[in-house]
């Protein structure tokens, strides 16, 4: 008889765990990384539409991490083996849900460490010019904002607090 499973889920997907170099030093499914607090890696990219504007969008109620929350970055975890750089093509391409991406450029990396999390975090910027068709089951909502739109938005809206960081550095530069 055949069973039918479900569809390994994110949390099942394994990380490398570093060190505070970030160095790789072993491996874990994501959920043990993130109940265990291992450091592992992670990209977001701020994508740009043609008129310069920022993909602003609101994450699904079913995220593992900050369900609901709002965030100007694309991205998430890099899988084990997989270098900061194709994770965030790979990412981006998977949340907008186009299949062409202009180049992205990488900003920054720095380590997030709160008392839930830890993780590096590689930054990017990027373009997309073409129409977005972000997942359903990790995008809620979404929009473009321009600068000024997003900076209001910032004290108004929950943002990722890893996001609101990255995006805080960002703005400093």
């Amino acid at each position: 008889m055949l069973e039918v499973s479900d569809p390994p889920s994110s949390g099942d997907e394994l990380v490398d765990i570093v060190n505070e170099r970030d160095r790789v030093v072993g491996r874990a499914s994501r959920r043990d990384a993130y109940a265990r607090r291992l450091p592992h890696r992670c990209v977001f990219v701020l994508v740009r539409d043609h008129l310069g504007r920022v993909f602003v969008h609101q994450r699904t109620a079913s995220k593992l991490i900050f369900p609901s929350h709002c965030d100007m970055f694309v991205g998430g975890v890099v899988h084990a083996g997989e270098s900061y750089d194709d994770a965030a093509v790979r990412e981006a391409r998977e949340e907008l849900g186009v299949a062409e991406l202009g180049q992205l450029t990488r900003l920054f990396t720095f380590l997030y460490d709160d008392a839930e999390h830890t993780w590096w975090c590689a930054v990017y910027e990027g373009r997309c010019d073409v129409p977005v068709r972000p997942q359903a089951d990790e995008i809620a909502w979404h929009s473009f904002l321009t600068d000024d739109e997003l900076d209001r938005r910032f004290s108004e809206w929950t943002w990722t607090p890893d996001s609101a960081e990255a995006y805080r550095r960002l703005r400093s530069r």
